[in-house]
């Protein structure tokens, strides 16, 4: 592996690995808060899910990056300005109908990503992908079936949903853009191009719109920022609460 190969793909996986946590960190919020038992300890299980899968891809990133640093510190010793997550994921958990709208548009994303990362010459990468694809259909039938439910609900079930498909749809675009570093990787067969994905992405999404009642936004507004750097306030917010404690006691085992 050449250096700026190398140095790609900790970049590539410090990505992902961002997604995850991040991700993951706003689904575990619901624990303790959903709607019945099951779908609470459900809300906890798709948690662990992600959360593991950023554990994998930032292992990943350390041994790429051979300084010393461990999973630990990709995840508890970074600022908002290093992480280079999506902002589709770090949107605050809002209502139920906002969280399952948020949880399709990803679900439906990495349904489509995971198997190409699957083909990857990268075997880290691909082996993450394998994880990660059987979880992510079930993931999929668990967002499709509640934004149906929601969708073609009652009529406050409705709006609400309406209106949280509105508000994250512009922040979808992001996720199929590719810069130097994806486009280098892409070409070496070790990226996913995620911007040949984007037309399959909206015609799976789209479809289920549709069959919940609900109206597919126009492409009328986009923001970006997440790969570089500049996010949401919604992320400092939430980075200061799950980092407190490894921060507060740097080194701590227990």
């Amino acid at each position: 592996m050449s250096d700026a190969i190398k140095a790609a793909t900790l970049e590539y996986a410090t990505r992902l690995g961002d997604d995850s946590v991040v991700l993951g960190h706003r689904i575990s919020e619901w624990v303790s808060y959903g709607p019945f038992l099951e779908e609470d300890i459900a809300y906890g299980n798709v948690a662990l899910d992600y959360i593991g899968r950023a554990r994998m891809f930032y292992t990943y990133a350390a041994e790429l990056a051979d300084d010393g640093r461990t999973e630990d510190d990709f995840a508890y010793m970074r600022s908002d300005r290093e992480y280079r997550n999506l902002l589709l994921m770090e949107m605050p958990k809002g209502d139920f109908a906002y969280s399952q709208v948020r949880q399709l548009f990803a679900d439906a994303y990495y349904t489509l990503v995971l198997p190409e990362l699957l083909q990857s010459k990268d075997e880290t990468l691909s082996a993450i992908a394998a994880k990660g694809i059987k979880e992510t259909k079930y993931h999929l039938r668990r967002s499709r079936d509640w934004v149906l439910r929601l969708g073609d609900g009652t009529e406050e079930s409705h709006k609400r949903t309406q209106k949280a498909v509105d508000a994250l749809w512009g922040y979808t675009h992001e996720m199929f853009d590719m810069d130097e570093t994806e486009q280098m990787l892409a070409d070496a067969g070790i990226a996913v191009d995620v911007s040949k994905l984007r037309d399959a992405w909206h015609k799976m999404v789209s479809d289920v719109l549709i069959e919940a009642t609900l109206t597919v936004p126009e492409d009328s507004w986009a923001v970006r920022g997440g790969r570089t750097g500049y996010h949401t306030e919604n992320l400092g917010h939430m980075l200061t609460e799950m980092q407190i404690t490894h921060r507060s006691y740097p080194g701590c085992q227990w």
